[in-house]
């Protein structure tokens, strides 16, 4: 009786010779966060593919925040389990830190430092992969200026801006300054938490096309969107309410039906 054929080895979701856009860059299953009166977030689950631009959408209070920073490794659930690209997150350490440097997060507050300048502040995008000898050199000398001149044209500012501590910039060009950030980092997945929240409608607009630009096909984007008005130019839009999805659909077909349902006759 011949031997039987060797069977083949089972394809591992999270192998990254696989293409990318065979992938998801997030996926989050019955995700549960705890809050006071009701959870923070109830059973989400959903996935990112690949070049995906999703908006996130829902009240104040509706779990915007609290999922982004699931989705990041910022906040651990208490129950449901997150992936990145395929793979659960490792344990603290290096290889943490290599996955978590693959993620990039632009915060309603942009969480820049005031003090130091643009081109330190451009570099801080850099410390997971420089380590902490090269971390210290840049608080004292300023480091890959070039690299850092073309981030900043990515986001039409002018190199003339690196030497400036942040607190002299004014409201746009931190927003700006906060983007280019996000590109010295090059991450593959980009989270936005509200970045138009305080912006005036024309810096939203600006804004908000420098955020939907930087996805690629290698590069998907999660953004917190506190105007429905501003869904042209996305992919799909997540609603969420009291911590749990009420829909996820393409984000042209949301319509006052949806809104209604989502914002519960409030004005978003």
């Amino acid at each position: 009786m011949p031997p039987a054929p060797a069977r083949e080895p089972a394809a591992s979701v999270s192998s990254l010779a696989r293409p990318l856009a065979d992938l998801s860059w997030l996926e989050l299953r019955q995700i549960t966060v705890p809050g006071r009166a009701r959870p923070r977030l109830d059973r989400v689950s959903l996935a990112i593919g690949c070049g995906e631009r999703v908006a996130l959408l829902g009240a104040s209070g509706a779990g915007k925040s609290s999922l982004l920073a699931v989705a990041n490794g910022q906040l651990v659930p208490a129950s449901g389990s997150l992936r990145w690209l395929g793979s659960p997150p490792a344990r603290p350490g290096p290889a943490r830190r290599r996955q978590q440097a693959r993620i990039g997060t632009l915060w309603q507050d942009l969480r820049l430092i005031e003090e130091l300048s643009v081109q330190q502040n451009l570099n801080s995008a850099r410390l997971a992969v420089w380590g902490w000898p090269r971390a210290l050199l840049n608080l004292l000398w300023p480091l890959e200026s070039d690299a850092n001149r073309d981030a900043l044209a990515q986001v039409d500012l002018g190199a003339e801006l690196l030497g400036q501590p942040v607190a002299a910039l004014s409201g746009g060009q931190r927003q700006r300054v906060a983007i280019a950030r996000l590109l010295r980092q090059d991450p593959e997945l980009l989270l936005a938490d509200e970045p138009l929240a305080s912006l005036d409608p024309r810096l939203a607009s600006e804004v908000l096309q420098l955020l939907l630009d930087q996805a690629t096909p290698r590069r998907a984007l999660l953004l917190s969107l506190h105007r429905p008005d501003l869904l042209v130019g996305f992919d799909r839009a997540i609603g969420l309410r009291q911590g749990q999805v009420l829909f996820d659909q393409p984000a042209s077909a949301v319509g006052p039906a949806d809104l209604e349902a989502l914002y519960g006759g409030e004005p978003p």
